[in-house]
């Protein structure tokens, strides 16, 4: 017989957010009993971003229990008992396939029912298929995609599988970018592939962009730009053994990575929740348009107030910081306490090879490069500021200590305003110093 289960607060997602959730409920004082976190992964929620790096590393790869949240915020790492201990339900392998907001019940895949008091979703993105769009062949063994543990698992199966090996990484972003610098670093030959002009169009100029293709290039990534798989060959197992793009060329490959986006996974609620801009829209609390029902980290769509917009951002940064701001809001509401609005600064990172680069702020814009950009610099230190409106609103640095990110943080916080772009470019990181 199908269970019913009954929670005062109801976290759907063991993602980043949810782990952070957790942490914030225990910590403003949830009672044992009253908290369940409800998620489709077989694992307590972890860190994500682990999975396109340390994960697949050919030394040392990183593994669970070592990188449950919130170790990727220096935080405690919280493994499975701890959600017993403070008398918090981890509901794994549940998925569920129909919320009705009206009722407060979720009704899982395997017919059980959970009704809530409170709601927070936190559901986050799922990764775009080529199967999704028909290509030929896309269903084909070895095209593989990465988002959950799983599927890290099976990507790191092909890795030692296929040693030496030609790999195909099809897509520019982030995950185009890591997974490339990641599966060279395990000996096979990588060629990444991406429509666009440049790699990582939506954040870097073609200036930044530059840099981080000579480098790949000189560490043994071959790229083909403006042009897109289209179709794939596979042998008489169902063994992917070529891409076929659409300029018309083909590429042998012995692995498809294939990083080309995700969607917020919003259908459960679609039509009776309020909508903006792909995700759900909330308040900035993160409360819906449905009383007691709260959105975090990917799936939502807040008011920014920095920039007087409202704004939905996939991000690690974010999720955590959504999730902690929802619950505060949650249990300030209970005790009838204001809570400091949501004020984000965006903020993306990344690292690969022997580089790593963060960026906070917008960028919209002119954009002034400065620094070290040279691809063969031993140690490459060099940057870009926005400039909208005669102020900087956008900052990014490759190379940065600590106390320099930190710098450039605080520039697209505070939005100096500046007078002399060729002034700029000669100061660099000196200009963020004297905020």
């Amino acid at each position: 017989m199908a269970t019913e289960k009954h929670f005062k607060y109801v976290v759907l997602g063991g993602g980043v957010s949810g782990g952070y959730a957790a942490r914030e409920f225990v910590k403003q004082g949830a009672q044992p009993g009253e908290l369940a976190v409800i998620s489709k992964e077989a694992v307590a929620p972890y860190e994500r971003p682990a999975l396109s790096k340390a994960y697949l590393f050919p030394q040392n790869p990183a593994r669970l229990p070592g990188f449950h949240v919130c170790v990727g915020s220096g935080g405690e790492r919280l493994l499975p008992e701890w959600y017993s201990e403070k008398g918090i339900e981890l509901i794994l392998n549940t998925e569920i396939v129909k919320a009705d907001l009206a009722s407060k019940t979720l009704t899982s895949a395997a017919g059980a029912t959970f009704t809530y008091e409170i709601l927070l979703i936190a559901t986050g993105s799922s990764v775009i298929k080529l199967s999704d769009f028909g290509t030929q062949g896309a269903d084909s063994n070895n095209i593989l995609y990465l988002r959950e543990v799983d599927d890290a698992d099976k990507l790191y199966a092909a890795i030692q599988a296929k040693k030496g090996g030609k790999a195909v990484v099809v897509g520019g972003g982030y995950i185009g970018l890591e997974l490339s610098a990641v599966l060279k670093m395990n000996n096979l030959d990588v060629t990444m592939v991406f429509p666009e002009p440049w790699c990582m169009p939506r954040l870097f100029t073609a200036e930044i962009a530059a840099f981080y293709e000579s480098y790949y290039t000189n560490k043994g990534v071959k790229i083909v730009k403006g042009t897109a798989a289209v179709g794939f060959d596979a042998d008489a197992n169902g063994d992917v053994t070529a891409v076929k793009l659409k300029d018309g060329s083909v590429l042998e490959a012995d692995i498809v990575v294939v990083g080309v986006g995700g969607r917020p996974l919003t259908t459960l609620f679609k039509g009776q929740v309020a909508e903006d801009k792909g995700g759900i829209k909330t308040d900035a609390s993160f409360e819906t348009s449905v009383p007691g029902v709260y959105a975090v980290g990917d799936v939502a769509t807040f008011p920014m107030k920095i920039y007087n917009d409202v704004r939905r951002v996939e991000h690690v940064d974010h999720s955590r910081k959504s999730a902690e701001q929802a619950v505060k809001a949650i249990k300030g509401k209970e005790a009838g306490e204001a809570v400091p609005e949501y004020d984000y600064l965006p903020y993306f990172y990344s690292r690969s090879f022997d580089l790593s680069w963060q960026f906070y702020g917008d960028n919209v814009g002119e954009a002034v490069l400065f620094g070290d950009s040279d691809p063969s610099s031993a140690k490459p230190k060099f940057g870009s500021y926005w400039i909208k409106d005669g102020k900087v609103v956008g900052a990014f640095l490759e190379g940065g200590s600590a106390d320099e990110n930190g710098a450039i943080a605080k520039v697209a916080k505070a939005q100096p305003p500046v007078s002399s772009l060729e002034e700029l470019k000669k100061d660099g990181l000196l200009f963020a110093s004297k905020i």
